[in-house]
């Protein structure tokens, strides 16, 4: 059935005008931005040929490359262009709860941020956020990329940093792409180290970030900083 022979109320965007996007199916929403499906095949029904193309996992869909959009039918260049912009535009979103300024108040903010930031790449990445003597932030900065399990972190440069921003404190994170998010004694190890480092110029390492799948741990709440 074309989307146009369905009942006005469960049509996907007047369904979203109605009761708003959080009461929509993912391929409701999908089918929303697709805007058309092809000959024989509604639009709700090629978003659900997409998303089950990425195991019924929406977060694949969102996180692919272009090549993995290649067999489907449906989603050239322009599609693809546009999914990945409102991707950035999500990312930009929960980038501007930790904005310049905005004092740290909401962990869950962090977290959120971080999650979109970090999850899905696929090397270990390692970030510093920056704060001021009022825990407002100065900034979000990716120091160090590596491999898929390690990432040299070298204490000097983070120092350099620290002073280049005036910080006075700061929070460490990093992702762990093997989606396992429980700190490795290497992970304590460095945090000790740059925290020691760090209080020689009076920045406060307040806590250590560990970003793994959907999940965020904090050293801090595990009595580790």
């Amino acid at each position: 059935m074309q989307i146009n022979e369905m009942p006005a109320d469960q049509r996907p965007r007047e369904k979203l005008l109605m009761h708003g996007a959080a009461h929509l199916s993912d391929a409701e929403l999908l089918a929303i931005f697709l805007r058309t499906g092809l000959k024989g095949c509604s639009a709700i029904e090629l978003a659900e040929q997409i998303i089950d193309h990425f195991q019924g996992c929406t977060r694949q869909l969102l996180t692919a490359h272009r090549q993995a959009f290649d067999d489907i039918a449906g989603i050239g260049d322009a599609k693809y262009a546009q999914l990945a912009a409102v991707v950035e535009l999500a990312k930009r979103y929960l980038r501007a709860e930790l904005k310049h300024g905005q004092a740290l108040t909401s962990p869950q903010a962090a977290e959120e941020f971080l999650l979109a930031e970090l999850r899905d790449e696929p090397s270990e990445v390692f970030a510093c956020i920056w704060l001021d003597n009022q825990n407002q932030v100065i900034t979000f900065e990716r120091l160090f990329q590596g491999t898929i399990n390690a990432a040299s972190v070298y204490p000097r440069e983070v120092v350099r940093q620290a002073i280049a921003h005036n910080a006075a404190a700061v929070i460490f994170t990093h992702n762990h792409p093997s989606g396992l998010a429980e700190p490795s004694d290497a992970d304590k190890r460095l945090t000790d180290q740059l925290k020691q480092v760090l209080s020689v110029i009076d920045v406060r390492a307040l806590d250590h970030l560990i970003v793994a799948g959907g999940q965020v741990v904090s050293l801090a709440q595990r009595g580790l900083m």
